[in-house]
């Protein structure tokens, strides 16, 4: 990976003044009536912060604590944009991912109800059959003795687009 593809798997704030423009909000609340937000498709982690960063209260610090729960739990862990989410993978695949919508967090896990103990318990629309997860709607309902076990359980399998 280069540079700006590779992330260190230190826990990084998004940058900024942790204030999301007023347009950029009301585009992202448009956006998170029930499908990903609009973010443009890009690897690395300052498009991920940039996004973490966009989302409003309670959501970004949710993505954060996320993001942070991540860094601290995978070593190797790389980051990307797309469909709208944050995305997360250890190695060449992607293992789960994370995005901000109206009232929640969508924590969703590629091939979760096959390689997950215990299965979490949110099946997401249009995301697979296999996909399973949490919505979070404040810091309070992070589990991040669970979240973690089950990061750790997702990245020993290949994730979603592994190199063959």
């Amino acid at each position: 990976m280069s540079e700006t593809e590779s992330s260190a798997s230190q826990p990084r704030k998004p940058k900024g003044d942790g204030q999301a423009t007023a347009a950029s909000a009301e585009t992202l609340k448009a956006g998170m009536t029930g499908r990903a937000s609009p973010a443009k498709a890009a690897i690395g982690d300052q498009p991920v912060f940039a996004y973490i960063a966009s989302l409003p209260e309670p959501q970004r610090g949710i993505a954060e604590a996320i993001d942070a729960l991540a860094a601290r739990t995978l070593p190797d862990l790389h980051r990307s944009i797309k469909w709208g989410m944050v995305y997360y993978g250890v190695g060449d695949g992607w293992c789960f991912s994370c995005g901000g919508f109206i009232g929640h967090v969508k924590l969703m896990f590629i091939n979760g109800a096959v390689l997950l103990d215990p299965i979490p318990p949110v099946t997401p629309i249009g995301m697979g059959k296999a996909t399973r997860g949490v919505e979070l709607g404040s810091l309070t309902d992070l589990d991040e003795q669970q979240i973690a076990d089950w990061m750790r359980q997702i990245s020993s399998a290949p994730g979603l687009g592994k190199r063959r």
